[in-house]
């Protein structure tokens, strides 16, 4: 299978998948829909930069965060929570009373520690694979999603002291 074939498959195999990593960043569907096809694009394009079909998925996660990260800077969207609606929400970012807290908490983490979460704890990856994906080592990636389960500890708790 040539290198440009198993992008095709990954990408058919994974679309649910990578959508919802491009969603957590975004919050908004046409949003994560238009940043999933830039890195389809961006991985056909540059897919001979790719050296083995092994790291196809690792190479492919980390073009979809780039290009997410990229489109938070440059459309600083805030959504307000009567715009998102279940039907633009994915099942696990339950629009529940008790989750919106979370959801804001995680939101306000450095990009390098809310993709650890994202990929921790929505795509239930592992740690090894995060940090392939990252390009961190395993034990950067593992100290980095310590210090974002703190900060998300700090501030859950100071919403809670303020209710």
């Amino acid at each position: 299978m040539s290198i440009k074939q198993g992008i095709v498959t990954l990408i058919e195999n994974n679309k649910e998948k990578f959508y919802r990593i491009a969603f957590a960043y975004v919050k908004n569907k046409e949003d994560a829909l238009d940043i999933f096809h830039n890195a389809i694009v961006k991985a056909l394009q540059g897919y001979h930069s790719l050296r083995k079909i092994e790291f196809l998925e690792t190479w492919f996660c980390r073009i979809l965060i780039h290009e997410s990260i990229t489109f938070l800077r440059k459309n600083r969207k805030v959504f307000s929570l009567e715009e998102l609606t279940d039907a633009q929400l994915p099942a696990y970012l339950d629009p529940a009373e008790e989750y919106i807290d979370l959801y804001a908490a995680i939101d306000m983490l450095p990009a390098k520690l809310k993709t650890i979460v994202i990929l921790r704890y929505f795509e239930d990856m592992e740690l090894r694979t995060i940090a392939s994906i990252t390009a961190a080592n395993l034990s950067t990636t593992k100290s980095r999603l310590y210090k974002a389960l703190q900060i998300l500890r700090i501030k859950l708790e100071d919403i809670e002291d303020d209710r």
